[in-house]
């Protein structure tokens, strides 16, 4: 474990000095503080669009952070030739990949702390409801971010940079579409692209589970056992890309 923590600890001052971590971040309140602009166009509905934004704004920025410094994870220590001296040292392959997964979380969830702690302020300050829900809709947002770092972390390992950038968005917006690959209209039974379709549904995770956006800014109860599931389905699809990634990582000529 201590190994594992001086990766962590290693991983999260390399992420938290990237000039790209600030960008996003500064976006991400941009988009917060301008909320409001929108919520003037809906007569009567500024709250639940300050909510709506605020809420995708993390989704986003919290997504973006995990493209960006994730899918340069792993390709960065081998270019700089880092990597190595540290896998010369009595340190497992799994255990640098997982200091470099649990060092990068970390910094998406000081980036979400601030993040929830600007929108709460700033919603209650526009007069906003802060209930459960909303705090219930930001972890599990949080909960998609540590798939998507996860997914990120294990192309890492596998493909360059740009590359692993542009398969994390897609599979970021894949995930959100889930729900078109299943329910496609009549004309497309018994074609090769609804089997296509099918084997995509169940083959990419539903990042929807982790939708409570509507459900917070109408402020609607959500029950503790959804909660549960929605958890469980994240950690389940996380542990199983860890795990890739762990084999990927060890079967690596470097």
């Amino acid at each position: 474990m201590s190994r594992i923590g001086a990766v962590i600890g290693n991983t999260f001052r390399e992420s938290i000095r990237d000039k790209v971590f600030y960008v996003l971040l500064f976006f991400a309140v941009t988009t917060i503080l301008g909320s409001k602009v929108l919520g003037w166009v809906s007569i009567g509905q500024d709250v639940k669009i300050i909510k709506d934004i605020c809420l995708a704004a993390m989704s986003i920025f919290g997504t973006l952070i995990a493209i960006f410094v994730g899918a340069n994870l792993v390709y960065k220590e081998i270019d700089k030739k880092t990597l190595y001296t540290l896998l010369a040292q009595p340190m497992h392959r799994y255990e640098f990949l997982l200091g470099k997964y649990l060092g990068l979380l970390a910094v998406i969830a000081v980036s979400m702390l601030f993040m929830t702690a600007g929108a709460t302020l700033y919603l209650w300050l526009m007069g906003g409801m802060v209930t459960v829900v909303w705090f219930q809709a930001i972890l599990l947002i949080f909960l998609k971010l540590v798939l998507i770092t996860a997914f990120s972390v294990l192309l890492s390992t596998v493909i360059s940079p740009i590359l692993g950038a542009i398969v994390v968005a897609s599979f970021y917006f894949a995930g959100h579409a889930t729900e078109i690959f299943r329910n496609l209209p009549s004309q497309f039974e018994g074609t090769f692209i609804k089997g296509l379709l099918q084997v995509l549904y169940f083959a990419i995770p539903n990042l929807n589970v982790f939708n409570l956006q509507s459900e917070a800014a109408n402020n609607v109860p959500v029950a503790a056992p959804y909660m549960g599931f929605a958890a469980a389905y994240g950690l389940a699809w996380t542990a199983l890309l860890l795990i890739l990634a762990c084999l990927a990582f060890e079967r690596r000529d470097v």
